[in-house]
């Protein structure tokens, strides 16, 4: 299993709400796929500026698959441009 934890601030001028709203249809879609035992959005208690998805997938093929895929090609580049930075980082258990 690889967990996957994919932080991002949200720019200062963003509608956190309509993020919210979009992120959502992206963790609807990507719980769907084969390969994803749990993706879900987290809000940073201390700073609500700070949004983390924390994923975890069987393996890195699922991973892979899962970029490729038409709702992440769709909605991902749009929560980019909401975003003023992003940090991902990938872990094993050990």
């Amino acid at each position: 299993m690889i967990r996957v934890v994919a932080k991002g601030k949200l720019k200062q001028d963003v509608n956190k709400e309509e993020y919210i709203k979009i992120a959502r249809e992206l963790v609807t879609e990507t719980n769907k796929e084969t390969g994803c035992i749990s993706y879900v959005l987290h809000e940073d208690i201390n700073d609500p500026t700070i949004v983390t998805m924390i994923e975890e997938w069987v393996d890195e093929e699922a991973i892979n698959q899962h970029n490729a895929s038409e709702h992440v090609r769709n909605i991902v580049p749009g929560l980019r441009e909401m975003r003023e930075s992003t940090e991902i980082n990938l872990y094993r258990k050990v």
